[in-house]
């Protein structure tokens, strides 16, 4: 069982041991403040790295509730990240701190939310990253990103991500990788990786052989890579290699027709060939990998190759506060997540002597907007992006009494809304969404404005369709989806959650063979079993194939919103789950 007392976790009471629990006007930090108060990381080592991942272009400060649902199986029962709520809390023996609890787990949150207030924002990580960087030493810390970035918000949708890129740049962010940044069309990523200060890197990702014929744009036209592969960086008296991991499956998940030109793949024999490459003929300090493979992913690609020092992970969401080691026929490789939503900042310090690394100390940095001073020329950048938007954005459309919240591999209450409006709004008997793990929350007693609704939607392909399914092919959807999330192989995990249900209930066995995982689906209105050979009126949303004919998802869910006008007594029409007593990933 791992502890704080483990080095790795040597830094986390220290920063926020004297935090107050409470943000109030004499607690929160002013400008005259001093930061290290809360985020006084002593220093280590003579390498730093700072790492964030999965902000869904959340400019401003969130509310973020970590899942009470994260199931893990075969080799990763009971394994980070399926731990969560008071298991958690055990796990790391951080049961009666408030901050962490807040920070790391589902545990109270709505108390601890009204009592210590919204995380993240990138006024304030910048804040926070120009200390550490500058206490540090700025020749000797780099800044990643894992991507997932120029996606989530209305002003990211608006400006096509390039309000996303310029907060990077403000940032100082040196290397990045991708996945939803690859929603825009390929012209539009191409011309934003052009105006990022950062190396934007990807091993994996490669130009059809047929398109180079016909001239399209590539790093390098010899091997076909659409990006450059890797890095090599000078940190004070080290040099460290980095190389970039985008996701795998982006166009299995996403639509391959805004970017049709580019293949993707795990590609670990490349992965391999390519790290021996780099130890032989560039002879580095250390290898890090910028990942956006998802937790698991990450941890499978650690054992079968060798020679990498760390995965700094992201895509599933996972505020893991540990460097989780994997053996490997190299030795070790550490993995590591950055959480989601601007929430986290990763703090990596490597001592590295002899051209080897040492020794090392990590913390999973939550960022407490109560605790930390705004920069102020981000400040000003955020308000002149979302200023000529910004009364369309605070448009209230309902009030809610539920706590709205997406995360976790089953329903979530946000979920639910948008699979009853769907249901209500386009007369349909049932509804799909899909497990999407983006979006922040709402809490009792707010408004529900157009801008979080836009946390949920704001995507290149929202359009929603009306069309008869068979109760076979709801069925076929359901299993697809589960075999997705609940493959004993990682590698054939393609991130996300479960599909998101409206009008039906259903029992789900997570650890039974693919095909067999779903049984007695039902109509949540009048309990019949749904009937293989019946056709039903089914509702959606998303659709990675050919677009849909409907209009986008955010004006489906404001009709019903402004009809509803106050939610309360939501009932979620989650799955019965078989197999999961004693589960530790299920609260």
């Amino acid at each position: 069982m791992s502890k704080l007392s483990r080095r790795e976790f040597v830094y986390m009471m220290a920063v926020l041991g004297a935090a107050p629990v409470f943000a109030n006007s004499h607690t929160r930090m002013t400008n005259s403040g001093k930061l290290e108060d809360y985020y006084k990381l002593k220093n280590f080592g003579n390498a730093r790295f700072l790492h964030m991942t999965d902000s869904h272009a959340q400019l401003m400060p969130v509310y973020f509730r970590e899942p009470s649902v994260n199931l893990g199986f075969h080799g990763n029962y009971g394994k980070p990240p399926h731990i969560v709520g008071e298991k958690l809390l055990d796990y790391y023996g951080i049961k009666g701190d408030k901050r962490l609890e807040y920070a790391y787990s589902c545990v109270n949150f709505e108390k601890h939310a009204k009592a210590m207030g919204r995380v993240g924002g990138f006024a304030q990580i910048k804040t926070v990253v120009d200390y550490l960087r500058n206490n540090f030493g700025k020749d000797k810390t780099l800044l990643l990103d894992g991507g997932d970035t120029w996606q989530g918000s209305a002003t990211a949708l608006y400006t096509r991500g390039k309000d996303m890129v310029g907060a990077m740049n403000k940032l100082g962010v040196d290397i990045a990788v991708g996945h939803w940044e690859f929603t825009y069309k390929a012209e539009e990523i191409l011309a934003n990786v052009k105006e990022l200060d950062a190396e934007f890197l990807a091993q994996n990702v490669f130009v059809k052989e047929d398109a180079l014929m016909e001239g399209a744009e590539a790093f390098d036209e010899d091997s076909g890579l659409a990006f450059k592969p890797y890095t090599i960086k000078k940190m004070g008296n080290a040099r460290v290699a980095v190389i970039g991991q985008a996701f795998p499956y982006t166009t299995i998940a996403n639509p391959q027709r805004f970017i049709p030109d580019w293949t993707f793949g795990i590609k670990e024999e490349e992965m391999q060939e390519l790290v021996d490459t780099i130890k032989e003929e560039e002879k580095p300090d250390a290898i890090i990998v910028l990942s956006h493979n998802g937790y698991d992913v990450d941890k499978k690609m650690a054992e079968v190759v060798a020679g990498i020092d760390f995965f700094m992970g992201g895509h599933t969401h996972d505020g893991v506060p540990e460097a989780y080691p994997v053996k490997n026929a190299g030795g070790t490789t550490y993995v590591c997540n950055a959480g989601s939503n601007g929430k986290f900042l990763n703090v990596l310090d490597l001592d590295i002597q002899n051209g080897k690394i040492k020794d090392f100390k990590f913390t999973l940095l939550p960022i407490f907007s109560d605790l930390i001073p705004e920069d102020k020329e981000m400040k000003k950048y955020i308000e002149d992006v979302r200023a000529p938007y910004i009364k369309d954005l605070m448009r209230p459309i309902a009030t809610t009494d539920e706590t709205l919240f997406r995360r976790g591999n089953f329903n979530g209450s946000w979920d639910q809304i948008i699979c009853d409006a769907l249901v209500d709004v386009k007369d349909a008997e049932i509804s799909l969404s899909p497990g999407f793990r983006w979006g922040t929350s709402v809490m009792p007693g707010q408004a529900i404005t157009f801008d979080d609704l836009m946390t949920q939607t704001a995507m290149t392909y929202p359009e929603t369709y009306m069309r008869e399914i068979s109760g076979q092919g709801i069925k076929d959807i359901l299993e697809d989806v589960a075999d997705n999330l609940f493959n004993e192989d990682p590698f054939y995990q393609q991130g996300g959650d479960m599909v998101r249900t409206g009008g039906i209930s259903y029992k789900i066995n997570p650890t039974a063979q693919m095909g067999k995982r779903i049984s007695d689906i039902q109509l949540t209105r009048n309990g019949a079993k749904l009937e293989a050979s019946k056709n039903y009126k089914v509702a959606g949303w998303s659709t990675v194939g050919s677009q849909s004919p409907g209009e986008p998802v955010w004006e489906t869910v404001e009709t019903y919103l402004q009809s509803v006008k106050h939610v309360k007594n939501l009932k979620i029409d989650s799955p019965d789950i078989i197999g999961v007593k004693g589960n530790p990933g299920i609260v």
